[in-house]
């Protein structure tokens, strides 16, 4: 199956697929932790790319509350949610605008041999 991944650097941030899903994830779960163990991520990398996020935007992308007696939990705020709506949506353009590039590419492969685990590497 052929994916297209889309990474977006800015000069001293970036968003991509990674970041995207952990947004997500935190938005379906409500949890830092929780998002990061549905990635097969560490708490301290999950950790460590929120607080990049929210250092990179004006406003942060994700609000936090410590657990305890009431638990704690976190959330996207309206710009997370934005960030994450923007790039999925830069995400589908790109998929529509290359769809025709990618197919010709796709036209120029070898067939896939059976037992080949490289991917591409």
């Amino acid at each position: 199956m052929t994916t297209l991944r889309l990474r977006i650097v800015f000069d001293g941030a970036m968003v991509g697929p990674g970041k995207a899903a952990l947004l997500g994830h935190i938005a379906q779960c409500g949890s830092i932790a929780a998002a990061g163990r549905q990635m097969g991520m560490s708490y301290k990398r999950a950790w460590m790319l929120v607080e990049e996020m929210n250092a990179a935007f004006r406003d942060p992308v994700v609000t936090s509350a410590r657990g305890g007696p009431g638990g704690g939990g976190a959330q996207l705020t309206p710009t997370g949610a934005e960030v994450l709506r923007i790039y999925l949506a830069i995400l589908d353009s790109a998929r529509a605008a290359s769809a025709d590039q990618i197919a010709m590419l796709e036209a120029l492969l070898k067939p896939s041999v059976p037992g080949d685990m490289s991917g591409g590497k």
